[in-house]
């Protein structure tokens, strides 16, 4: 199997754009991934306008299922109270759901779900 490589320097740093099989991508990729981070280089991806993409634990690392319950509800424009008298429950239990403090269980992530017609598994 063959490969190709181009190199392109631009000030401090160089692009090495490296085509090999489709087959062998994600193995070589993962390859050059530890070398780079094992010398110490920080790895950021970047989409094809060369935009750098983030993970949504680096864009928000205190997030928890509580941060989407908590979002979907302010996106409505529906109160903590609102949101539990639909889903038969106490006002105190969405807070503590938002805040991290309870869990938000199987049955009940099911039952926002189907409130807000929207995947339930946004909230486990």
């Amino acid at each position: 199997m063959s490969a190709h490589m181009k190199m392109r320097t631009i000030g401090t740093l160089t692009d090495i754009c490296l085509t090999v099989s489709t087959i062998d991508a994600e193995k070589i990729m993962e390859t050059i991934k530890s070398a780079l981070s094992y010398s110490g280089h920080t790895i950021r991806r970047i989409n094809e306008d060369g935009e750098e993409l983030f993970s949504s634990e680096e864009v928000f690392p205190d997030a928890h299922p509580g941060t989407a319950l908590r979002g979907l509800r302010v996106r409505e424009g529906v109160t903590q109270k609102e949101l539990a008298e639909r889903l038969g429950i106490r006002q105190h239990r969405v807070s503590e759901m938002e805040r991290g403090i309870r869990q938000i269980s199987i049955d009940m992530a099911k039952r926002i779900g189907e409130a807000y017609n929207i995947s339930y598994k946004v909230f486990l």
